[in-house]
């Protein structure tokens, strides 16, 4: 008699912990105009808790991506997620100076996070000494995920295809880019080109592992290109990638930016139940941890009757 095919639900995450979240924890931030705001969510029990740094997209706050952030905490991660300047919830205004940089600024708010662990460990009761520095993740939906990727080696390239600064960062040790835009030059609209310049990124020098997560349905209204420009980061940087190609999945993946977040256009919950799963999995790979559930997890989605997406390394 065949056995049943394994579904996702069949990865091993445990029993979830309870999570205890502290907002806001203020970070000083001098010559940013504003102090960084962050917010810590960390499981009540264990020991040697590795870290994500987690990026938002355009105008979210630290307040966003529950689907994931929950799930990640409760399963062993302590997550960090900074409030950009580009936040609704900050309301800079269009002629603000800062706003021609802010895509470096949420760089440096990630690298200051990093800076900063301390702060972050205080502010959650009973989270001092729990924290494993040495294994730190980086992730981020959207523009946040272009914010992330420069963490693992991507730059900002200038007008004539030169590399910009290297802000890659070493304490990083692999990542999960969720939505993130791909190359640009001719593959950008013409608005995009004219307002957003630094979306611009070479991916050659990205040689930090990383998950890349791409929905194939994922039409951005800044790219003359279809879903597959949010493959970019995965097939043009060196390897030791992986590429999660979701199917009917649009810029939202299903619903990971929130629970009940209205430009959700694609709801799914077991789409998201999927990314839950599979970016713990890998990152439990990917920082030494575990060597299973990532290799379960593959398995189960290449076995589903009708599976969700397509997973490819290499």
């Amino acid at each position: 008699m065949n056995e049943p095919a394994m579904t996702i639900r069949d990865v091993a995450a445990g029993a979830p912990t309870p999570v205890i979240s502290v907002k806001p924890v203020v970070l000083p931030a001098p010559g940013r105009g504003d102090d960084l705001h962050v917010r810590v969510s960390a499981p009540a029990t264990g020991r040697d808790l590795p870290v994500i740094v987690f990026s938002h997209g355009f105008g979210e706050s630290s307040n966003g991506y529950a689907p994931l952030v929950d799930f990640w905490a409760a399963h062993g991660f302590v997550v960090i997620q900074p409030t950009h300047l580009d936040s609704r919830t900050l309301d800079l205004p269009p002629d603000d100076p800062r706003t021609p940089s802010i895509w470096r600024s949420r760089v440096e708010d990630l690298k200051r996070v990093l800076d900063r662990l301390d702060l972050a460990e205080d502010a959650v009761p009973g989270l001092n000494g729990r924290l494993d520095r040495g294994r730190i993740a980086v992730a981020g939906h959207s523009w946040g995920a272009q914010t992330a990727s420069m963490l693992l080696g991507a730059r900002v390239l200038g007008p004539d295809g030169e590399a910009g600064q290297d802000m890659s960062d070493s304490r990083i040790k692999a990542g999960v880019l969720l939505a993130v835009p791909g190359r640009g030059g001719a593959d950008l609209t013409p608005f995009a080109a004219e307002h957003f310049p630094f979306m611009n990124p070479g991916f050659t020098e990205m040689t930090t592992p990383a998950l890349v997560v791409a929905g194939d349905h994922d039409q951005s209204l800044l790219s003359v290109r279809g879903p597959d420009w949010f493959t970019d980061a995965y097939f043009m940087s060196p390897g030791g990638k992986s590429l999660l190609t979701l199917f009917g999945a649009e810029h939202s993946l299903g619903g990971i930016s929130g629970y009940t977040v209205t430009e959700t256009t694609d709801e799914n919950p077991e789409r998201v139940a999927l990314l839950q799963r599979l970016t713990w999995a890998y990152l439990r790979d990917a920082l030494g941890l575990d060597n299973v559930a990532w290799s379960v997890a593959r398995a189960a989605l290449a076995q589903g009757a009708d599976p969700l997406g397509r997973l490819e390394s290499r």
